[in-house]
């Protein structure tokens, strides 16, 4: 990126936020803090109203640039967070998004909207299978929450027992893994953290409550305590390379790292803190998995094969 082009980025960098710090600067541009400061003395002395506080950051007083418009690089790369948003997200998101998509739209140059109209219907995202739609409106409803800071109130099954309860909760963050959003929040009733799947939630309700978001880990600090609190595990296993084909997307479901093409077999790397859904999703493949480290991924395949054999070698009772 040339000077004049990262001046032009800074500025609308410094119109996202209230205030920005420099290392924010620095990191985003790949550039060093005294860049940054020379950066910004040079838009001070085109006529740019930037103010500064001393230990916080830099902030735009009383300025605006006009619209930008967008490259179309960019907008290609809109145009699959929208395909994105469709599939993974709720009507409420969807429609908020398509509505500002389509405001984007608008101040691009026509040979680019001409280019996303031929992109989209050849860009899909599959889409996820979920026990239990979203409410409508419920993402939204947890990202206001999270950013005004308020209580809210679950009704909550819980797939584990079966059950539903009531919780006030502290929303810290959301979370996507596993093929769906989780809401991460401080639970009143267990006095603790605790991870809901979203669309396990029956019933959400915005207290209005604030809470001291202060007291609270941030998000990224809750995901660094859970891997300490559960270390990964590394395993190698072999597959015969006609196998391997087979194991598609859902090898990065448990922890994939890399793999290694060799003569007739794939050897394939992994990296979890579930050694033992590694081992159940491993058992589908029987004999064609070998196991070459570690010896716990070992130990528990022969466990889960035993009991199999036992289970199946034992009379089988009648159903009613």
């Amino acid at each position: 990126m040339n000077r004049l082009d990262r001046l032009t980025a800074i500025l609308i960098h410094l119109q996202t936020k209230r205030v920005v710090r420099a290392q924010e600067l620095a990191d985003r541009f790949g550039i060093s803090l005294r860049t940054v400061y020379r950066d910004v003395r040079s838009l001070e002395e085109a006529g740019v109203p930037i103010g500064a506080e001393a230990g916080v950051g830099y902030f735009l007083t009383d300025y605006h640039l006009p619209p930008v418009m967008f490259t179309n690089a960019e907008a290609s790369a809109l145009l699959l967070g929208a395909k994105l948003i469709e599939k993974w997200t709720d009507d409420s998101v969807r429609t908020e998004f398509d509505s500002a998509l389509f405001k984007i739209k608008s101040v691009l140059r026509r040979p680019d909207q001409e280019h996303l109209d031929d992109l989209a219907p050849n860009v899909d995202v599959h889409r996820p299978i979920t026990r239990t739609p979203y409410a409508n409106s419920l993402l939204n409803d947890v990202q206001k929450a999270i950013g005004q800071h308020h209580v809210l109130k679950l009704q909550y099954h819980s797939l584990y027992n079966d059950t539903e309860t009531e919780r006030e909760v502290e929303p810290v963050g959301l979370y996507h893994y596993g093929s769906g959003w989780h809401l991460i929040a401080f639970c009143r009733t267990r006095q603790d953290y605790r991870d809901f799947r979203v669309d396990r939630i029956r019933e959400l309700t915005n207290t209005g409550q604030r809470f001291a978001r202060h007291e609270r880990l941030s998000l990224q600090e809750y995901l660094d305590r859970m891997d300490c609190d559960m270390p990964s595990i590394a395993a190698t296993v072999v597959f015969p390379k006609k196998m391997a084909r087979y194991l598609q997307e859902q090898k990065h479901i448990y922890g994939f790292q890399s793999e290694e093409v060799l003569d007739g077999f794939v050897r394939i790397h992994f990296l979890t803190p579930y050694v033992e859904g590694l081992a159940r999703w491993l058992l589908m493949y029987g004999k064609s998995v070998t196991i070459e480290q570690p010896d716990l991924l070992l130990n528990i395949m022969q466990r889960l094969t035993e009991e199999l054999r036992e289970h199946y070698l034992a009379e089988q009772p009648v159903m009613p």
